[in-house]
């Protein structure tokens, strides 16, 4: 019997994800990413660190058996709008194909995610959906409302 387990990790500190992780934003940038032939793929790494050692990311990960299946990682910070309330923004999330269609991933990820968001102290999270692979509908499940709609366009350099 396979066991998906969701739990906080780190990314960069030691015993952290970092190596592990990577094969899987490699599959994640596949799997979704627009623009590939435009955009590669080259995570601002030292930027995460910076960010995880100001205490403002936050890791969740999904593993199959002990295997690194899938995350959710979350920038915390004071709202600029609303510099009293505490947010949580979705950087990225992804669970590998293998494990969607397992008893609702995406829920169990996200519970895991707003139970960690408590814990630090977030009052107000927004998470996203690509339009071209929704997922909106695992958020209104949630409770999450749709309050925005992001439009992005290449721009030609020169």
């Amino acid at each position: 019997m396979e066991h998906l387990s969701f739990q906080v990790e780190s990314l960069m500190a030691e015993g952290g994800i970092f190596h592990e992780v990577q094969p899987l934003v490699h599959r994640h940038w596949e799997d979704l990413a627009l623009n590939r032939d435009k955009v590669p793929l080259l995570p601002n790494w030292s930027r995460y660190r910076q960010l995880e050692g100001e205490g403002a990311l936050s890791i969740v990960t999904a593993r199959r058996n002990g295997k690194l299946v899938g995350y959710s990682c979350m920038i915390l910070s004071p709202g600029l709008h609303y510099s009293t309330c505490f947010e949580a923004r979705m950087d990225l999330f992804w669970l590998a194909p293998e494990v969607r269609n397992q008893a609702m991933p995406g829920i169990r990820l996200f519970r895991a995610v707003e139970k960690e968001l408590k814990r630090r102290g977030v009052q107000r999270v927004y998470v996203g959906s690509k339009l071209h692979k929704d997922v909106g509908r695992l958020f209104e499940r949630l409770g999450y409302t749709p309050i925005e709609t992001w439009y992005s366009r290449m721009l030609d350099a020169g």
